[in-house]
């Protein structure tokens, strides 16, 4: 039987104004998955940095996931990756989460930190080396069946360095073959979700480079393949909020990994860099009404001189404010001086609504919520980082991420 076509984007080219109470409501239900790694020594590839009290283990980022989620009140969700969040019981896990009051969000294999996968995975010219990077994907899936995820999230470091060091259209049947046979293992109703990078680790070409080819990837593969957007992923001046349109409008945007970027994947802090390339991005997804449809919102951060668990709570505060500021847009407004031609009238409405204060309005939904209005310093007051820095310690620097020969 054939594969269901994904849900498009329903655009609304009249639009209106929210109601008050209707954004009230809008973001008591906003829903935002921080990832595994986000809480243990993560960092950059030269220098990683250990943080007193991050995490040792999966039950201990879940652990601080569930204090993020108690103060925000919308990151319910908890990205793992493989092998670095391995347990013997993945329904343990998955009711351990549920106990803390979260849930296992994305699934991430890991097929790039093997030695194995030096010069890729699954578009690595050995059959062999394909295999094991195709074992990965298969263990997450049955990973997602035990948790109930319903995203596998696929980042692949594959390309060369080198003009001549490998056949590139070889290369490219390679993943087309890799990604539909991983699609194949997908549970029932999940998703593939295609990231993609335009440089980094590989310097001469990157297979999965570009949205474009992570749409073309998904298209080969099925409606159930999706095209995931990180949005410190792309070459200076790139119109990100463009490319959100564009795959919304073809019912293939499967989501986010939010962070901020100065110059290449930094992996900074969502909205420090950027804050209005965050807000148009929000701006798109409301106005095509696909804020609450099926887009996995995750953090993709790795903090390393910041405190962990509060630079998590940053990440989920400035993302609330970015979609505050979104659907305080007038759409019927927006859409009028549109209609018209009146360029910076048409401007200016997304001006009024960016510089509109959502702090106060922030607060009062947490409030309603039963929240602190306050998280940051509800967390700063709570002494969570003292009291995980006496029961764990000090790890040492990489959070002892394994590696396999």
């Amino acid at each position: 039987m054939a594969e269901s076509q994904p849900e498009r984007a329903a655009p609304t080219p009249h639009g209106r104004a929210f109601s008050r109470s209707e954004i009230v409501d809008l973001l008591s239900r906003q829903s935002i998955e921080t990832p595994s790694w986000g809480y243990g020594n993560s960092g950059t590839r030269f220098k990683t940095f250990a943080w007193p009290g991050a995490a040792n283990d999966v039950w201990q980022k879940i652990d601080d996931a569930a204090h993020v989620h108690a103060l925000t009140g919308v990151a319910d969700g908890v990205a793992i990756h493989i092998p670095w969040d391995r347990v013997p019981d993945y329904r343990a896990l998955a009711a351990y989460a549920e106990e803390r009051g979260v849930r296992i969000g994305a699934v991430n294999p890991n097929v790039f930190q093997d030695d194995a996968f030096k010069l890729g995975s699954l578009c690595h010219p050995e059959a062999t080396v394909r295999q094991r990077a195709l074992d990965r994907m298969r263990e997450s899936c049955e990973i997602m069946a035990q948790t109930g995820s319903r995203d596998l999230s696929i980042w692949l470091a594959d390309g060369t360095n080198y003009a001549g060091q490998d056949d590139l259209a070889a290369r490219k049947q390679r993943l087309e073959e890799g990604l539909a046979q991983t699609y194949a293992m997908l549970p029932d109703d999940a998703r593939m979700l295609i990231e993609y990078k335009f440089f980094e680790p590989a310097f001469y070409h990157t297979d999965l480079a570009d949205w474009g080819t992570a749409y073309a990837m998904s298209l080969k593969c099925g409606p159930r393949a999706q095209v995931l957007v990180d949005t410190g992923h792309h070459p200076q001046g790139t119109n990100i909020p463009h490319i959100v349109s564009f795959l919304m409008a073809e019912g293939r945007l499967g989501g986010f990994h939010f962070n901020a970027r100065k110059y290449g994947d930094d992996d900074l802090i969502v909205g420090t860099e950027n804050p209005f390339e965050l807000f148009d991005i929000f701006v798109k997804l409301v106005r095509a009404g696909a804020v609450h449809r099926d887009v996995a919102y995750m953090i993709d951060q790795s903090h390393n001189i910041e405190p962990k668990v509060e630079a998590m709570i940053q990440s989920i505060v400035n993302c609330q404010i970015a979609y505050a500021k979104a659907l305080s847009v007038d759409y019927g407004v927006l859409g009028a001086a549109q209609r018209e031609g009146d360029v910076l009238g048409a401007h200016r409405v997304l001006m009024d609504a960016y510089e509109t204060d959502v702090r106060p309005l922030l607060r009062e939904v947490r409030e309603q919520n039963g929240l602190d209005p306050d998280p940051i310093g509800t967390h700063r007051r709570s002494g969570y980082d003292q009291k995980v820095a006496e029961e764990r310690g000090t790890a040492a620097a990489g959070g002892g991420y394994p590696t396999e020969a």
